[in-house]
């Protein structure tokens, strides 16, 4: 009998002479040779880089804007004589119960006056001009209508032009209609936010889909209905980012009331403290009473973001993503 010789296949490799393998690369002879150690090491070495510098710019940051808040607070708690007579971030003689004795009592009270007037024009602005933005961004959003393309480009070439290039034009138009020196030469501009239009677009195609529309639509609801009934209530994160922005905007508005508004009990508190401040140029003493109004100013924007930080986070981040 003959015998036959089987040859046999060889196993494959194991997973980790695979893995081996497919770490090679070929030069140029058709060969192949494997990966240089350094490469991993400068792969190392550049994620490192990249981690520090982006970790060093969020730092400086943080330091840009926590550094004028914590000098606020260390100068509001001194005296004229402490103010200007120790290092910025230390402590002096607590006079902080005092400086804010003297916030109240300087011209009668009218600090309290500024604030009501602040919280008025920003709350105004923040709730009816971010509802006005709202209905604006979902219609150019949901609807079809001549000349959209035109008008949200006008829209975004409002976002292009800064807000002090428009009070002059805004005078002159509040001359013609005799407004000025009311509230309503202030709270009718900040009824109008471009960026907020914007926003509240990106929004409407994230929030709210076309399909819940239509089912509203075969249902018998109207536009109007399908907007506060299934609409608004979808956006009501990206709702609470436009009116905080809103609200943010309005409240530090300096050159608005201060070109509108002559009488002083109309005054927010941004134009307001800005008259004190010219009192301190002669008058050193009052410059404590001025940084201690600075602070007391930003209490309401603190308790805002604080009490409504739930919305707008979700809101940042859903609007973020199309």
């Amino acid at each position: 009998m003959s015998t036959e010789t089987v040859s046999v296949a060889p196993r494959p490799r194991s997973g980790a002479t695979r893995a081996n393998s497919s770490r090679q690369n070929k030069n140029h002879d058709g060969g192949t040779r494997p990966l240089r150690p350094g490469r991993n090491r400068l792969s190392r070495e550049g994620g490192f880089a990249s981690a520090f510098t982006v970790n060093a710019l969020l730092v400086l940051g943080c330091a840009y804007m926590v550094l004028p808040v914590l000098w606020l607070f260390f100068a509001a708690t001194k005296d004229t004589a402490d103010l200007y007579g120790t290092p910025a971030y230390s402590l002096g003689r607590f006079a902080f119960l005092g400086n804010i004795g003297a916030v109240i009592g300087q011209d009668g009270g009218i600090f309290f006056r500024w604030m009501a007037n602040s919280v008025l024009y920003a709350a105004f602005g923040a709730v009816l001009g971010g509802l006005i933005s709202v209905m604006a961004g979902y219609a150019f959003d949901k609807f079809t209508f001549r000349g959209k393309k035109t008008w949200f480009g006008l829209v975004l070439l409002g976002v292009l032009i800064p807000n002090t290039a428009t009070v002059l034009p805004m005078y002159l138009l509040a001359s013609v209609f005799g407004i000025t020196n009311t509230v309503w030469a202030v709270l009718i501009p900040v009824l109008c936010n471009p960026f907020g239009v914007y926003l509240a677009r990106v929004y409407s195609s994230s929030y709210v889909p076309d399909e819940t529309l239509e089912a509203a639509r075969v249902d018998g609801a109207g536009p109007i209905r399908s907007f506060f009934s299934l609409g608004l209530p979808m956006m009501m994160p990206g709702f609470i980012t436009i009116a905080l922005f809103q609200f943010v905007g309005v409240w530090n508005n300096f050159m608005l009331p201060l070109v509108m508004l002559q009488d002083q009990q109309l005054l927010p508190v941004s134009v307001g403290i800005s008259i004190w401040q010219g009192y301190s140029v002669p008058q050193p003493e009052f410059s404590p009473m001025v940084i201690t109004a600075s602070l007391l100013s930003v209490i309401p924007l603190l308790l805002a973001f604080i009490l409504l930080q739930r919305f707008w986070k979700s809101g940042l981040t859903a609007g973020s993503v199309k």
